[in-house]
């Protein structure tokens, strides 16, 4: 009986090309990134990178573009499970984020990546476009969890996801330059006292 051999679908070699270059960015850093590097810790030709993508710029764009999806489908399917935010705050801790995203496993990967773009004028439409999509996700839970708290016209919901986003980003950053007085739960932390200044901690006073 023969074997029935099977190919890679485009999405697997995506998901691989993604894993591959977020490696070789890691070792070379981006600039020194070839694409012949990456296809080659892929496992592919080079042929097969650019039947998927039509060069490095591309491949960044979406491995950002993929980071946000799956961060919004990641929150939004804990949201739909616990709209307390005491009970969301607590799935987030214990949410496997780097799971088939490898911008969520290193920091300082997913910084260095933005700053490559940032850094070209033509580029930045683009990376402003995924920084809108980011502020609209929390935008939308803040504004869940404030109806579910009864205080849906206390805060305003874009600037509030504003303020979260610049939290994450420089929490973030701050690890990166001192993990041993930056614990790897700082935003989480910050987001916890927050919610309490703000008046959107839940009626019972738990952390």
């Amino acid at each position: 009986m023969s074997r029935v051999r099977t190919r890679p679908t485009r999405d697997d070699t995506r998901d691989k090309l993604f894993e591959a270059a977020a490696r070789v960015f890691e070792r070379d850093g981006i600039g020194g990134a070839s694409i012949e590097a990456i296809a080659a810790e892929a496992g592919f030709t080079r042929g097969a990178f650019y039947s998927n993508f039509k060069s490095k710029d591309e491949l960044i764009f979406a491995m950002l573009e993929d980071h946000v999806e799956q961060s919004f489908r990641r929150n939004m399917e804990i949201l739909a499970r616990h709209t307390n935010l005491d009970d969301f705050i607590a799935a987030l801790k214990t949410m496997d984020r780097g799971r088939q995203d490898p911008l969520a496993r290193s920091p300082l990967l997913h910084i260095e990546m933005i700053l490559f773009v940032a850094r070209a004028e033509k580029r930045r439409p683009e990376l402003a476009k995924r920084l809108r999509a980011r502020r609209k996700l929390i935008a939308d839970i803040v504004e869940a969890t404030l109806k579910d708290n009864g205080r849906g016209e206390t805060l305003n919901p874009p600037w509030m996801a504003s303020v979260v986003l610049a939290l994450e980003d420089g929490f973030r950053l701050h690890r990166l330059i001192d993990p041993e007085t930056t614990p790897a739960d700082s935003f989480l932390r910050a987001i916890t006292d927050l919610r309490r200044r703000t008046g959107l901690a839940s009626d019972s006073g738990s952390s």
